[in-house]
């Protein structure tokens, strides 16, 4: 049966920034197609996220980690596996923002911001590898962003980290592809989180962001959940370094 293919029983899928936001969506969608749940965030504050898991039949485990300290990401990842037993599905979902014009950029931002998207990813990735390799399976998803695409407007650093997250993916899938583990990008459009209301409700930015949305709306967290279910499970083994675009048609006008 076709939908047996998106289930996910059985596995566990770590997702950083999952205390809130398109993390919080993804990885309880995770966990109502059956996987276990891995939270890590820089706050700790996953209490939300554990509740709405715990209340799919699922197990939920939190590890609180600046993915912005290299120091702090050191062996992540073997501490997970000891704790859940196995890590079938990454989701590279952390980051932030900051906007200046280029020539105010701050460096010490452009550094920090390079550090949790790119970087980061990078890093959770391979060590993620060092599981999955020996048993010839697994899911990497990245969380790339229409910047994957274009360039934006006074945020160089996020579309600098976002054009190399997509390129990333594409190298990771070519290296890992024949090893069994499918390593593909989300790139989500304009989407309603509580990180995106500055931007929303701005009076010049806003009123010009949803008037180039085909769809007419803004993105719901949740209408993520899907794409991310479909990338983690097996009827997307044939989808290596794929980048895909999730923006109510943004990219296409």
């Amino acid at each position: 049966m076709i939908l047996d293919l998106f289930k996910l029983d059985g596995r566990v899928a770590l997702v950083t920034g999952a205390s809130r936001g398109l993390g919080q969506s993804m990885a309880l969608g995770l966990a109502e197609a059956g996987a276990d749940i891995v939270a890590v965030s820089s706050s700790g504050g996953c209490q939300e996220i554990e509740a709405l898991v715990c209340e799919t039949g699922r197990r939920f485990w939190s590890f609180t980690c600046d993915l912005g300290q290299p120091a702090e990401r050191v062996g992540l990842i073997d501490r997970i596996v000891e704790q859940t037993g196995r890590l079938d599905i990454l989701v590279n979902n952390a980051g932030n923002s900051q906007r200046h014009p280029p020539e105010d950029y701050p460096l010490s931002e452009w550094y920090q911001l390079l550090e949790i998207h790119l970087n980061a990813s990078f890093d959770l990735s391979q060590q993620a590898s060092k599981h999955m390799l020996p048993r010839g399976r697994g899911k990497i998803i990245n969380i790339g962003s229409v910047m994957s695409f274009e360039g934006g407007l006074n945020i160089p650093a996020y579309a600098a980290a976002k054009h190399g997250l997509a390129g990333l993916t594409k190298s990771l899938g070519n290296s890992w592809g024949k090893r069994g583990i499918n390593v593909n990008c989300i790139c989500p459009g304009y989407f309603e989180t509580s990180m995106s209301h500055v931007l929303q409700d701005d009076p010049v930015r806003g009123p010009q962001i949803l008037d180039r949305i085909p769809v007419g709306r803004w993105g719901q967290p949740d209408e993520l959940a899907g794409l991310c279910v479909f990338l983690a499970s097996d009827a997307s083994n044939y989808m290596h370094g794929s980048t895909i675009a999730i923006d109510g048609g943004w990219l296409a006008r």
